[in-house]
């Protein structure tokens, strides 16, 4: 995304979380409150969206490491798998969007970015799908026009096979490296 209105930073404590706001109060606070310890505990990864004139968070995302059981997946993608109980993977654990950037297509590029850099990660070391768990409804939509599938018996966790998130990245122009600490 260089040279453009936006770039991607992971999470340090130069960055100001104060004025950050996405409308949903556990996201804000776990920006302004939480992050910094997740990051310091190895618990998450933070990705920022910073507007690059203002320097201002327009939102942020945070990837985990997860494991997915073969009883979790449809049997079509359970059978790709083999015998492995479980397939490892990424989680986009949290994602949220400033309401002062509501309606620029920030979401989409918060997406098309968490999915870049779970596919750089991907290359280093072994991951099958990546993996969300909807807040709502229109978190579930959001995340379906992605390609993201539901998981057996869990209504809100999706999942998303690494070759599908290759071909999505592939497709787009936005594909970045992951940022470097």
């Amino acid at each position: 995304m260089s040279g453009t209105r936006f770039h991607v930073e992971q999470l340090s404590s130069q960055h100001k979380r104060a004025a950050f706001s996405c409308g949903v109060e556990p996201l804000d606070r776990y920006l302004k409150q939480q992050a910094s310890q997740a990051v310091k505990l190895g618990l998450a990864a933070v990705y920022l969206l910073i507007e690059s004139a203002t320097n201002d968070i327009a939102g942020y995302y945070t990837l985990n490491s997860f494991t997915l059981g073969l009883s979790e997946l449809p049997p079509e993608h359970a059978k790709k798998v083999g015998r492995y109980p479980a397939v490892p993977a990424i989680l986009i654990g949290r994602l949220a969007r400033d309401e002062r950037y509501r309606g620029q297509g920030i979401g989409e590029l918060l997406m098309t970015e968490a999915l870049s850099t779970s596919l750089n990660l991907s290359k280093k070391l072994g991951v099958w799908a990546v993996v969300v768990d909807a807040k709502d409804d229109h978190a579930r939509r959001f995340y379906e026009s992605f390609g993201f599938m539901p998981v057996l018996d869990t209504e809100d966790r999706l999942f998303l096979p690494i070759k599908t998130v290759e071909e999505l990245v592939e497709s787009t122009d936005v594909a970045t490296e992951a940022p470097q600490p």
